[in-house]
């Protein structure tokens, strides 16, 4: 297996080297790129498995750099920035965002994140099945959604991990601490709304005339067949 590559963005070259040196222990490669622009060509020159995106770039912002890739690529990305408000947060997922670390953070709970989204993405392509209802294909190995026949192309990595996981248990009503728990893999306490962000643009990608994902309220979610 060819070892993971991972693109630190960030302007302050001593949190990249850190961060690096946790992932290299890791046996991960690791490139960097101090702005927003570097951070793009970078990822036009190489392969990259996952992104560590600042929030704040000396020539923007990491915001239009996570929108730009995301018209490009599934690839996942996580925030990193010295801002905690829940907006911040929320925008972020938004625009594509999988994961969010807050400054100051421990470089052990970042590789844990980063091993985390790497983990659930290769397992979902090793699995090699494919799910289908009513006008909705999901090709796991592909990770590729079609509606009607249509591929849906600018679902983030972390979209298509809640509606397989929600495809996975028709039926079942899904509370929003469950599945942070098994869609993001570890502790999110506090952050329950990211649910409902992740869900209202699978909504608006997916087609508001379907009815896939139905809200139980009080609760959480569920997948209904058929819809």
């Amino acid at each position: 297996m060819e070892p993971v590559r991972v693109l630190v963005a960030d302007d302050e070259a001593g949190l990249r080297q850190l961060v690096r040196l946790y992932l290299e222990k890791e046996g991960m490669i690791v490139g960097e790129a101090a702005t927003g622009r570097q951070t793009l060509e970078r990822l036009h020159q190489d392969k990259y498995d996952l992104l560590i995106l600042d929030l704040m770039m000396p020539d923007g912002d990491g915001w239009t750099v996570c929108r730009e890739v995301r018209r490009e690529m599934d690839l996942p990305i996580i925030m990193l920035t010295a801002r905690g408000e829940e907006m911040d947060r929320l925008l972020g997922f938004e625009l594509g965002a999988d994961d969010y670390v807050t400054k100051p953070f421990s470089p052990r709970e970042l590789v844990a994140r980063v091993k985390a989204l790497l983990r659930r993405a290769r397992n979902e392509r090793a699995r090699g099945e494919r799910l289908q209802f009513s006008g909705l294909v999901i090709d796991i190995p592909a990770r590729e959604v079609k509606v009607d026949g249509r591929t849906i192309g600018n679902l983030t990595p972390k979209e298509f991990d809640l509606l397989l996981f929600l495809a996975r248990h028709p039926g079942q009503v899904m509370s929003r601490e469950k599945i942070l728990e098994k869609v993001w893999g570890y502790d999110f306490y506090g952050d329950l709304r990211t649910v409902d962000t992740h869900i209202k643009n699978l909504r608006e990608k997916l087609g508001r005339e379907h009815a896939w994902i139905a809200t139980v309220w009080g609760v959480g979610y569920k997948f209904e067949v058929g819809s």
